[in-house]
């Protein structure tokens, strides 16, 4: 699920799910921001403090999260890509990490849809980041994809 670029020292992590929605639908969820909250685990009282409409290339979204117990981080991402209705990618412009791209691909098939995610991402302050913070970032984000995939098989697979 998550591998580890030696030479380059990104961290890229890839996720699918099957869904029994359309593209369209798919689209609809996904490209909402403020679903971003619906697909965050409560406890790290994700809040989106940007005003949104529906989504654009160059969009900035402001959101405030607690990745871990009594620490809350401001975050903005940019979304820099989108093509409708198959992927969009947003970066995060400041925040916790040195590199944040996230990849979001929607693949029609026979029944519904795949939902491919692949994110890049580096951990800052060098060795010492990775050392104090690779297995806790890790976990962190396996546990936010497990929150997610819970989440969308109750809201859509019956």
């Amino acid at each position: 699920m998550i591998q580890f670029n030696k030479k380059t020292k990104i961290y890229t992590l890839q996720a699918s799910q099957e869904l029994p929605i359309s593209l369209s639908e798919s689209w609809s969820f996904f490209s909402d921001p403020n679903n971003l909250s619906k697909m965050t685990p409560k406890h790290m009282n994700f809040k989106i403090l940007t005003d949104l409409s529906s989504m654009y290339e160059g969009q900035i979204i402001k959101y405030r999260v607690s990745p871990f117990p009594f620490f809350r981080v401001g975050w903005t991402t940019e979304i820099t890509k989108v093509k409708k209705p198959f992927f969009f990618i947003d970066e995060q412009t400041q925040g916790p990490f040195d590199l944040w791209h996230h990849e979001h691909n929607f693949e029609e098939i026979k029944n519904g849809i795949i939902t491919h995610d692949k994110v890049l991402f580096k951990l800052p302050l060098g060795k010492i980041g990775r050392f104090f913070g690779e297995k806790i970032v890790i976990n962190q984000l396996k546990n936010i994809f497990d929150f997610r995939k819970d989440m969308l098989n109750k809201l859509y697979v019956k």
